[in-house]
């Protein structure tokens, strides 16, 4: 059988200097190999990975009949953003790790191929029958567009309010442009714009208007997707210096401000040796990223081996070719400081131990400090539900309820919050892995069902 196909990447030297993509496109010689890979499975178990249920099968084969505009077709019925999932879903655990070739060999480059599809083909727009209902979407990411489109393709009027002063959500100041080039963004978007949806930026829910005052406005269903904004610290001492980021506020600052910039408004400091505290996608964004503003080293600091790291396969080599070191079993305990600003941090060597309820073995303190010069650290950790929305609701008598850590309490199957109006979907509450397909899913689950409810008032 032909080999998987692989797509032209930059060279790694090169590339850690600039933020231009890592991988192009395959070209229409490799997607013509590539589809005819495919067994065309019966019991697809490849539309049973994906979160949307793209009919995967069925677009390869038009691929197979170079009809590339068809297979732009089968996708966009279910997804929105192929341009944007092929680049950023985690293909390895979901349509491609149960891809049958997979068993034995190599499974079917599927996000390769729907990132060309995506990119070659153009969504198209049907006319829409107006069903005088009114939706308002908090959160321009992936639930959020994913929502607006489903619901205004019902024939609601669809307002979508962003908080920040561009559309996007985290796939704009949190993924890089060398993994996700804002063209293919800002395209989508677009198409959302052709079809009616509104967005209105540099409005924030639950401070610059609350959800009654959404209510009282006329609209007649909102869905939360404000994402999961607040970042989770260290807890250890020296946190506080000059040089210590969260990754939300450094990727924000650099994809959304272009504060790496000689002329901004907004400097950002990066030092010559860089620690990224942390082993997921995220972490291997950061590192990538201090990498291409200007630091000489950088590290990954992650306390179990490389076996349990979260990230990406395909970021994980990535991050090796363009000169990441990882430091691995190894935990921060203190951050060292000179004059207010970063010196070095003091890491402990851990050891694995039995499995924990994640099914990684648990990483044991072994007592043994080891100290590193470094002068900036950024700290991957994940992040936390932002509780604008919830208090301000509460303050209004609309108690939203949350669970512990913070997070909207949704019904997994309809996305609806203990408010019979108001849905909640994507990180703001998770119900699944966090991811852009993940969030997708959440989207099109609670456009659903505020369709269902709409029709049946």
């Amino acid at each position: 059988m032909t080999e998987r196909q692989k797509p032209h990447e930059q060279d790694a030297i090169a590339r850690r200097s600039n933020f231009e993509a890592v991988e192009e496109d395959l070209t229409p010689q490799q997607v013509k190999l590539e589809a005819q890979r495919c067994l065309r499975c019966k019991n697809a178990r490849c539309i049973q990975g994906c979160p949307v249920n793209i009919n995967i099968p069925e677009f390869i084969q038009a691929l197979k009949e170079d009809n590339v505009q068809k297979a732009g077709d089968i996708i966009r019925e279910t997804s929105l953003l192929p341009s944007v999932c092929g680049r950023v879903c985690p293909q390895e655990r979901q349509c491609e790790g149960k891809c049958v070739l997979g068993i034995k060999g190599q499974s079917i480059a599927i996000g390769a191929l729907e990132r060309y599809v995506g990119d070659k083909s153009s969504a198209k727009n049907s006319a829409i029958k107006p069903s005088g209902k009114k939706v308002a979407v908090v959160g321009s990411g992936c639930a959020g567009i994913t929502a607006a489109a489903d619901l205004r393709k019902a024939g609601h009027d669809v307002v979508v309010f962003e908080a920040l002063h561009k559309l996007g959500g985290v796939l704009r100041y949190g993924i890089p442009p060398f993994r996700l080039p804002r063209k293919f963004l800002d395209r989508e978007i677009n198409t959302l714009k052709e079809l009616g949806v509104v967005f209105k930026t540099n409005v924030i829910v639950g401070k610059s208007i609350t959800l009654k005052q959404l209510k009282d406005d006329g609209f007649d269903a909102i869905f939360i997707c404000s994402g999961a904004g607040l970042p989770k610290m260290l807890g250890v001492a020296g946190e506080n210096l000059n040089g210590v980021y969260s990754a939300n506020e450094f990727l924000t600052r650099v994809n959304l401000m272009q504060a790496h910039e000689k002329h901004t408004p907004t400097p950002l400091k990066i030092g010559n040796k860089v620690a990224v505290i942390g082993g997921g996608n995220v972490a291997m964004d950061a590192v990538r990223t201090a990498a291409r503003v200007g630091a000489e080293e950088v590290y990954i600091i992650y306390r179990r081996t490389e076996s349990e790291l979260p990230a990406r396969l395909e970021e994980i080599r990535h991050a090796k070719e363009e000169g990441v070191i990882f430091k691995l079993l190894h935990s921060p305990v203190e951050i060292i400081g000179e004059g207010g600003y970063v010196k070095g941090i003091k890491l402990e060597v851990m050891k694995l131990g039995e499995p924990d309820d994640s099914g990684r073995r648990k990483p044991v303190q072994t007592g043994e400090i080891v100290e590193m010069d470094v002068d900036t650290v950024i700290v991957a950790l994940g992040t936390g539900p932002n509780p604008i929305i919830q208090k301000s609701a509460k303050a209004e008598g609309m108690d939203i309820e949350t669970d512990r850590r913070g997070y909207i309490v949704v019904d997994v199957e309809d996305n609806k919050t203990s408010i019979p109006m108001i849905f909640a979907g994507g990180d703001v509450a998770p119900t699944g892995e966090s991811n852009a397909i993940n969030a997708m899913g959440a989207g099109k689950n609670a456009a659903k069902a505020i369709n269902e409810m709409l029709k049946s008032a």
